[in-house]
């Protein structure tokens, strides 16, 4: 991230999915910068946690408010959206904080580990998901740019014979022409 802003780059808004070693750098490098959490990461994790059918009252209903995550596009849904989520939250707080205990080795976990670690991903990631409603120009998804550089790996896989210097300049010349197109 140095290396882009020693470029001259400006950057207006960063939009990732919210690995922390990445948050952590962005953190450090451009405190000021918004961030935007991919919604669709947030929403295929949680679905996938939950499953598509959870097996408790708690994790259906936690899985259908994860659901209305991609309809959000102004002001007024996010704040009803967090309302939800977080009334969910308050509702359901001794089924989340809920502990099982080994006998045999004497350790503690969370009885509920699927529907607790989504809502620990939601609840993180909460002053990170609109930011996009504030700037329009940040996306909320890192769709666009993971279909761009899929592209890019396609062309650069037919191509496989190219040592590392060509392939720089295959690079080079792959973003210069799309750049000519934009």
């Amino acid at each position: 991230m140095k290396n882009i802003l020693n470029l001259g780059i400006k950057i207006s808004g960063i939009t990732c999915d919210g690995d922390k070693s990445l948050l952590k750098a962005i953190r450090k490098v451009c405190p000021k910068v918004p961030v935007q959490r991919c919604l669709v990461h947030i929403q295929r994790m949680c679905k996938i946690w939950l499953s598509a059918y959870p097996k408790s009252v708690v994790g259906f209903e936690l899985r259908e408010i994860v659901c209305k995550i991609h309809f959000i596009d102004d002001e007024v849904k996010k704040q009803y959206w967090i309302k939800e989520f977080l009334d969910w939250s308050e509702k359901h707080k001794e089924f989340l904080n809920e502990k099982s205990y080994s006998q045999q080795t004497g350790r503690y976990w969370y009885t509920h580990k699927m529907v607790r670690r989504c809502f620990s991903v939601i609840k993180k990631a909460l002053p990170n998901m609109f930011s996009f409603l504030q700037n329009p120009k940040i996306p909320k998804t890192t769709n666009g740019i993971e279909s761009f550089f899929g592209h890019l790996k396609g062309n650069l896989n037919i191509h496989r014979g190219l040592t590392k210097t060509q392939r720089k300049k295959f690079i080079g010349r792959y973003l210069f022409y799309k750049n000519l197109k934009a």
